[in-house]
């Protein structure tokens, strides 16, 4: 799988310092408190460096401490974070990729944590162009390669999108009549950034969800042979008992949808910025005001 990062996401993970043990601290079996009261404490499991989760917690965080509950939000690794559901130290993460990227973390905890189903099936790796380029498929890429200045814009050397397109894309539609150029995010996302503003073609390596869909005017080329592999799907996943725990919450996190357009605009607000962010509360609130229908939606059942 790609390296899934971005500076300041990275930067809110190793500055992460809240350390309340999970959802076990002053509660028993239950769910209940020391003095037998249900418990209001909710431990959301956060992967280090990638965006989509992380923006997903905030909202639910946000949206959970409107309805009396007191959520926090621990980082960690993905596997870290499957492990933690499994021994009950967290009481879900919104960030399990099915069928393939975490397929092995469900299938090595699937008696030990509960999968509420996808809140969003537009995840893949992905080819993006400016919206006006002369090609919509990468079959038709290398034939118009001097429109590109024949070059495609990748991101880290070691991302697992930057393998499958050395390995994959390039040898099958033929582009390594094309300079592939690695270097970082950041680096990518400048170069596509500086081309739309001159108005110059540009092909970038990408991946949805990522802010850029919603901050430029971009889109994706056409994979007739499968060679980034087919869309997955992002889902919710708790502890085992949660749903007896916590039963309104488990409800309102089974409807939960959230489609790509208005992923991508929260994304954008978060991390589409120069600065080094290590708390996103009060971004994601005034997102969350600007879509009330969509936020209300969320715990209207």
């Amino acid at each position: 799988m790609k390296k899934r990062h971005l500076i300041s996401a990275l930067a809110l993970g190793a500055a992460a310092t809240l350390a309340l043990a999970g959802c076990a601290g002053g509660t028993d079996a239950s769910g209940s408190d020391a003095s037998g009261e249900a418990s209001k404490d909710i431990t959301i499991g956060v992967f280090n460096g990638w965006p989509e989760g992380e923006a997903a917690s905030y909202l639910w965080k946000i949206a959970l401490e409107d309805k009396g509950y007191n959520v926090t939000l621990e980082y960690a690794d993905a596997g870290p974070v499957f492990a933690g559901l499994a021994k009950g130290d967290y009481d879900l993460a919104l960030d399990g990729w099915l069928p393939t990227t975490h397929a092995s973390y469900f299938e090595q905890y699937g008696d030990d944590i509960v999968d509420l189903g996808a809140w969003n099936e537009d995840a893949k790796l992905t080819i993006a162009v400016n919206a006006d380029a002369p090609v919509d498929s990468l079959a038709d890429l290398a034939a118009n390669a001097e429109a590109f200045d024949n070059r495609l814009i990748g991101i880290e050397p070691g991302a697992g999108l930057t393998e499958a397109t050395q390995n994959e894309v390039i040898p099958t539609y033929k582009l390594d009549g094309m300079d592939y150029i690695t270097s970082s995010t950041p680096a990518m996302l400048a170069e596509l950034s500086k081309a739309l503003d001159s108005g110059k073609n540009i092909a970038v390596t990408l991946w949805r969800p990522h802010w850029a869909y919603d901050a430029f005017d971009i889109k994706d080329l056409a994979d007739p042979e499968g060679t980034l592999g087919a869309a997955e799907s992002i889902h919710t996943v708790t502890r085992t008992g949660f749903a007896d725990d916590f039963a309104e919450v488990n409800g309102w996190l089974k409807d939960f949808t959230l489609s790509s357009d208005l992923l991508f605009s929260l994304e954008n607000v978060m991390y589409n910025t120069d600065e080094t962010v290590t708390d996103y509360t009060e971004i994601v609130r005034t997102w969350m005001d600007e879509n009330k229908d969509y936020v209300d939606s969320l715990t209207a059942s």
